[in-house]
């Protein structure tokens, strides 16, 4: 009996890893969806001083844990559709096929959707509309829209803005700080994926991906990026006007200086450790940007 369960464990060991399937998921990225959803909750829509009840409160719980999910299953599809692509560009960074089996991956992928519009069904209609919309999206860019130029990157972008967005669906109140903060997130996200496309054009080249840099090449792609970056500024300036201007100064004020470096970093990029360096710093101004949150008031 003692070998039976010693052999069913060893086979378990082998097609399913804790720490692979956390970095599967990008747990750590996950872990900043929930971050800024909930200094969304606590200071913009409940406002201090709120309450260990705002906290704790089970409905968002339930919305914050379904976006969650549903992102968490969309690394799932993403990664699996893309391991030959992974083990040229990032060979360290694959777990689907080497410390998580394929087909366990897919069954994981399927399992958290589910459970993710089972949550959705019982918050409401709105909110399992939006959520069955993502995870279509999702798998529409996983298996088709990544591989084409700037639609792949313009889905991620909305699907970032959306887990924001969900909130303003599920509260109705608050629409225009929320608006704000969606479109920073919307505008950095596309910024950061396009940068990532001219990071991976070697793998993405022997898999016939049309991406921005192959199509139009790494001069193009630039100009494009800072026509991006102005259209974002622009954005925020439109939203001094007829939003809420203090919300614009904060995030505006607490961004300014690496927005201001990552423009001068971009125009001197020409090595694919650059790019990355500047992938990885868009992800710090979506952080910083994130904690500018906790200074609406």
């Amino acid at each position: 009996m003692t070998s039976i369960f010693s052999s069913i464990s060893v086979k378990f060991q082998r097609a399913f890893s804790l720490r692979g399937f956390l970095k599967l998921i990008r747990f750590q990225n996950l872990l900043l969806i929930a971050l800024t959803q909930y200094l969304i909750k606590l200071f913009i829509i409940d406002k201090p001083p709120f309450h260990l009840v705002d906290i704790l409160d089970t409905q968002f719980f339930l919305l914050s844990l379904a976006t969650v999910m549903v992102a968490a299953a969309g690394y799932i599809i993403n990664d699996y559709y893309d391991v030959k692509i992974d083990i040229i560009n990032k060979p360290e960074r694959v777990v689907i096929g080497k410390s998580i089996r394929r087909r366990v991956a897919m069954g994981a992928n399927v399992v958290i959707n589910t459970l993710a519009l089972l949550i959705a069904l019982y918050l409401g209609w709105r909110i399992f509309i939006v959520i069955i919309g993502a995870i279509f999206l999702l798998w529409l860019y996983s298996n088709r829209l990544k591989r084409l130029p700037f639609l792949g990157n313009l889905s991620i972008a909305l699907l970032a803005a959306l887990t924001l967005f969900i909130i303003a669906v599920y509260y109705q109140a608050q629409e225009g700080v929320l608006y704000i903060y969606a479109s920073f997130a919307f505008f950095i996200t596309l910024i950061r994926e396009i940068i990532k496309d001219m990071e991976d054009m070697k793998g993405d080249q022997a898999f016939d991906c049309y991406t921005l840099p192959i199509m139009w090449g790494i001069r193009k792609t630039k100009l494009l990026l800072f026509v991006l970056i102005v259209s974002f500024i622009t954005n925020l300036a439109v939203s001094f006007f007829f939003l809420d201007r203090w919300v614009v100064i904060y995030l505006a004020g607490i961004i300014f200086f690496p927005v201001a470096w990552l423009i001068i970093r971009l125009y001197r990029a020409d090595r694919v450790k650059d790019y990355a360096f500047l992938s990885t710093f868009c992800k710090v101004i979506m952080l910083i940007g994130v904690l500018s949150i906790a200074l609406h008031f």
